[in-house]
């Protein structure tokens, strides 16, 4: 019998501290050339400590890091490259005013340089070779900020996988959240992907999808409260299992809260007619009831995404009419759409929904801001006392509401911004894909806050992460296609329509 191959990144027994928490505590995770290791956990499991160690940006207070059985001082991001370790960022680390060939081949610029200056013609051929492998058919010279997040979430990964064209030995791919912006097709690519470099890299998948590392991984390691708690062979994995070793409870069987979905109530919040805006929608028409969840369904380009921005003021429309009780509306921005009731929790949350150098307390007040000043000056104690009841309702986990919002896990972000629209006294909350990139246990987190916002009386439209999640919070789903709404469908508790149902309208 053979030896196991030796692996190519390892940690052994590797702890890390920081200021008022240990991150990790005697972990050890390894992972060889030909396989895919999935790592999953809740938010601040220690996941992303764990990708930050093996590639460079933090070093380990204790314990080893391996690089194919040598013990090796990571010490940084381009000193791990250099070891033949490359990561795809969940939050991209895309550089948007550069070409597509610049970011793929940053920092190895001179590879590229004849007679001091940098040839643009073999740098973008290069880079044409690279995208062949995600298939993606982009101009290498393109600027990143001209493609759309999924393009550029693809440009991460040919980056990352340019190390295998540079490196004489093994090569290991970190990939943090790559799903979490890619609609189904693109995730079938992407695992095509990964199917056709596994057999000369050692790859680390992280997804807050359970299925998706069931589908992808061979082997599974669960953290949680910093330490490893379980590794087995996927094969051998259940999403039952997984989640008590994530959580150390079991999946809640009613998933998405079902049996709280409330009946829309006869008041109107928001009336859509015939709204369009060229080149994105058209036509698209629709009445919005209190303690109303109306999904709306498609593929990336379909609309949605458009048609959410126009309903929050980020941009305008061109045709049609948007009506808020009985007024018709036109907003000249975001804030005119907050004044009228509408607020938007983006998808992009770190860039659009939270300011991430203000404290929880400052995020939680900033849009209903002048209702804690007097006379130009912030009452203080007001505003820590808001700020804490939501901190408890909405069961933020956060050391103190003094404590920077960057410091929290995605899913207490993400409940910090639907605690600010809450205390602004919006009546419609817009859901931008708002369990994308947090852990289960958030999600039902998020899911209950839903349950709680209807019950109340608010209104949401929902542009869900997955079709499960657009179909188990729905009271009403619209389907989009190329710009127009194709089908609606009533969504009932105990009348739910099936995602094959909407999946043949949506494509």
């Amino acid at each position: 019998m053979s030896a196991p191959m030796t692996p190519t990144l390892e940690l052994r027994g590797v702890s890390k501290s920081f200021p008022g928490a240990k991150a990790l505590d005697d972990v050890s995770f390894s992972v060889r050339k030909g396989e895919v290791v999935g790592l999953i956990g809740e938010n601040g499991a220690g996941k992303s400590t764990v990708l930050k160690i093996l590639n460079g940006i933090y070093q380990p207070d204790s314990g080893t890091v391996l690089v194919n059985g040598k013990p090796t001082i990571l010490t940084s991001p381009r000193n791990a490259f250099d070891n033949g370790v490359a990561m795809v960022f969940q939050e991209q680390s895309i550089i948007q005013n550069l070409s597509v060939a610049e970011n793929i081949s940053l920092g190895r610029e001179q590879e590229f340089i004849s007679y001091g200056l940098i040839s643009k013609s073999r740098m973008n051929a290069a880079a044409a070779e690279e995208l062949k492998k995600v298939r993606l058919e982009i101009h290498p010279g393109k600027r990143c900020a001209d493609l759309s997040f999924a393009d550029r979430q693809m440009v991460e990964i040919a980056k990352a996988l340019s190390l295998d064209r540079r490196m004489a030995g093994q090569v290991t791919i970190l990939l943090d959240e790559p799903t979490s912006v890619l609609e189904k097709a693109e995730i079938g690519l992407l695992f095509d992907i990964i199917g056709d470099i596994k057999e000369r890299t050692a790859i680390v998948f992280i997804s807050h999808r359970i299925e998706e590392v069931l589908d992808i991984t061979d082997r599974t390691f669960v953290m949680r409260d910093g330490r490893v708690v379980a590794e087995m062979p996927t094969t051998e994995a259940t999403i039952p299992d997984l989640h008590f070793h994530m959580v150390g409870r079991q999946l809640q069987q009613e998933y998405y809260r079902e049996s709280r979905q409330t009946v829309p109530q006869a008041e109107r919040l928001m009336d859509v007619r015939n709204l369009s805006k060229i080149g994105a929608f058209e036509n698209v028409s629709f009445t919005l009831h209190a303690g109303e969840v109306i999904g709306i369904a498609g593929v990336i380009g379909s609309g949605r995404e458009e048609l959410a921005k126009c309903l929050a003021g980020h941009t305008r429309f061109d045709g049609g009419t948007l009506s808020i009780g009985d007024e018709q509306i036109v907003f000249s921005g975001p804030h005119d759409a907050v004044s009228r009731g509408i607020g938007l929790v983006p998808a992009e949350r770190k860039v659009e929904g939270i300011v991430t150098s203000f404290t929880v307390a400052e995020n939680i007040t900033l849009s209903a801001l002048p209702a804690f000043t007097k006379n130009g000056v912030i009452d203080f104690a007001r505003e820590s006392a808001v700020s804490e009841n939501w901190v408890k309702q909405l069961r933020i986990k956060t050391p103190s509401i003094s404590t920077l919002v960057s410091g929290l896990s995605g899913g207490n972000q993400q409940k910090v911004v639907l605690a600010k629209w809450r205390v602004a006294g919006v009546r419609i909350v817009i859901l931008d894909h708002p369990t994308r990139g947090i852990d289960v246990g958030a999600k039902e987190d998020v899911y209950d806050l839903v349950r709680e916002m209807t019950a109340d009386g608010f209104a949401i439209i929902l542009l869900g992460d997955t079709l499960n999640e657009v179909i188990g919070l729905s009271s009403r789903i619209l389907v989009m296609r190329d710009g127009a709404v194709v089908e609606t469908f009533d969504a009932p508790t105990g009348g739910k329509p099936d995602q094959v149902d909407l999946v043949r309208y949506m494509v």
